[in-house]
């Protein structure tokens, strides 16, 4: 009997690499190597290998040491591999010069972002932000792409080969549909202003937090709404915002996209209006998955790129979120040694946070847990700024 023909795609596979640098512990550096897989997971690729080496800081030509390369050629002949990513963004001579000792395609951590995203964007504007993205990371990586042609005509010094045309063609055209991106996204830019404008008479709150920490599905529960949540990275991009209403107070609640660590810049450029919902929002609910072992670092990340992009001075209330996934290691009796984080207990972890003067609340999106009281705060904080700027329209609440 003959087998029916398959039409299934087999997954691209690859291995993954990271260096260690003297301010790093490897237990970091072995999250954040499981943050990349995560993140070729959410793109379709299956990681097969992590690689990780100690270095003083990254080797200019090609980022990692001779040593490391040999043993990452090693594996790469012993097994079908498809691709090799690295936890940073390469600079061009980097990657060229990886394609080479390592004869495999080499994608870094900013191309791997930005394959995500193309994959994840839905409406026009998304798409758009997204391309011009791409396009400012291509731009000076060129060479990678003609340099079978460079310098073919011609011998002396200052005669031009058809490599280095066509890379000036290319650019020009790169160029050129930058520019017209950059167009289109200022016309669109400017009807959002004109929106959020028309949104004024209500108070504004945004979820901000890590990408995959549970923003959406908390917006979905809040809201009543159908934003996408899924168990992956950067599962939503664009922006969606929802008129909520609690006890009779009503505001705005947005969900906006996920930050993560080295998070390239062009996209921050690119995602400005998106973001712009951060900084005119009212109030900033900063959500964070205590169950991942790295929160704290994840909650520094977060709140560094808003201070980057000029909402630091937001009032923020910190919402715990998956404490159904919660898990601790309580240490034993004798050990004298100091304390981490992963040796807290939920409590303890409370105790440390409501002691701050950032507010904060524990809840369990997912199974619902503490959402009432969650609510409540929320209700509580922006009935004291919707007083304050309509004095006379307390007649809500």
């Amino acid at each position: 009997m003959v087998e029916p023909f398959s039409t299934e795609i087999e997954p691209e596979t690859a291995v993954i690499v990271g260096v260690m640098l003297p301010n790093q512990t490897e237990l970091q550096v072995r999250e954040y190597l499981d943050e990349l897989a995560f993140l070729a997971e959410t793109a379709g690729i299956v990681v097969q290998k992590h690689f990780l080496q100690k270095l003083p800081q990254a080797i200019s030509k090609t980022f990692i040491g001779s040593g490391k390369i040999e043993e990452i050629n090693l594996y790469l002949k012993d097994n079908d591999v498809d691709m090799v990513i690295f936890d940073d963004e390469l600079a061009p001579t980097q990657l060229r010069n990886l394609e080479k000792e390592l004869n495999h395609p080499i994608v870094d951590r900013t191309k791997l972002i930005l394959d995500i995203f193309s994959q994840r964007a839905q409406t026009a504007y998304a798409k758009t932000q997204v391309e011009m993205a791409r396009l400012q990371y291509m731009l000076p990586r060129l060479t990678r792409m003609w340099t079978h042609l460079d310098r073919q005509h011609g011998g002396g010094t200052t005669s031009r080969g058809m490599g280095e045309s066509q890379i000036e063609v290319d650019r020009r055209i790169i160029q050129s549909r930058i520019a017209f991106l950059k167009d289109e996204l200022a016309k669109i830019d400017r009807q959002m202003v004109t929106q959020r404008k028309n949104r004024q008479s209500l108070i504004r709150v945004a979820l901000v937090g890590y990408t995959n920490v549970g923003k959406s599905t908390l917006m979905n529960l809040i809201s009543k709404s159908e934003v996408l949540a899924e168990n992956k990275l950067f599962a939503t991009l664009d922006t969606t915002v929802r008129k909520v209403v609690i006890d009779n107070l009503p505001f705005l609640l947005s969900d906006t996209v996920g930050f993560i660590r080295k998070l390239p810049t062009t996209l921050v450029e690119s995602f400005k209006s998106t973001l712009d919902e951060v900084r005119e929002a009212d109030l900033l609910l900063h959500v964070v998955d205590v169950s991942h072992k790295n929160f704290q670092e994840q909650i520094q990340v977060v709140s560094q790129t808003i201070a980057d992009i000029g909402a630091g001075d937001k009032p923020v209330i910190l919402v715990f979120n998956k404490i159904d996934a919660f898990t601790y290691t309580e240490k034993d009796e004798d050990d004298l040694s100091p304390k981490t984080l992963e040796n807290y207990s939920l409590e303890e972890l409370k105790n440390m946070y409501f002691a701050q003067k950032e507010p904060c609340i524990f809840i369990s999106a997912k199974n619902k847990e503490n959402i009432d009281e969650f609510r409540r705060t929320i209700y509580e904080r922006v009935k004291e700024m919707h007083a304050i700027r309509y004095p006379y329209n307390n007649f809500l609440y």
